[in-house]
């Protein structure tokens, strides 16, 4: 059936799309649960909001289909994000940490891309 590898392989692409759909749908109920004033909204806050949650999001949906290039994509976002939190929103980096919890599942996707490489190499 799964060698040891592969079934370790199979586990951290499945725990991280489940954390990808887990996480996705928490970070939707924070965007849309409350309607928020627009008008009020600054350009340095959308730019914010692009990054993440809509960076880490596209992230994780390419992930589903190119792990590597998926984490890649939520971890720049998030990267591009935490650069736009502490330079242009002057906020400290410890209110941040919760953001990186969210994108989590990147990590994951990471690894199962870096499992799935290294398998490659290992049967040439």
């Amino acid at each position: 059936m799964f060698s040891g590898r592969s079934l370790m392989q199979e586990s951290v692409r499945w725990t991280a799309r489940v954390l990808s759909v887990f996480s996705t749908a928490v970070l939707m109920l924070f965007l849309f649960g409350e309607p928020f004033n627009v008008e009020k909204v600054t350009a340095t806050q959308w730019l914010g909001l692009l990054l993440f949650p809509v960076g880490v999001v596209i992230g994780f949906a390419v992930a589903w289909w190119r792990e590597g290039l998926g984490g890649s994509i939520t971890v720049g976002s998030l990267l591009a994000f935490y650069v736009v939190f502490t330079t242009l929103m002057h906020e400290p980096l410890a209110k941040g940490g919760w953001f990186l919890v969210f994108a989590l599942p990147a990590l994951f996707f990471l690894l199962s891309a870096l499992f799935r490489r290294s398998h490659r190499v290992a049967i040439t």
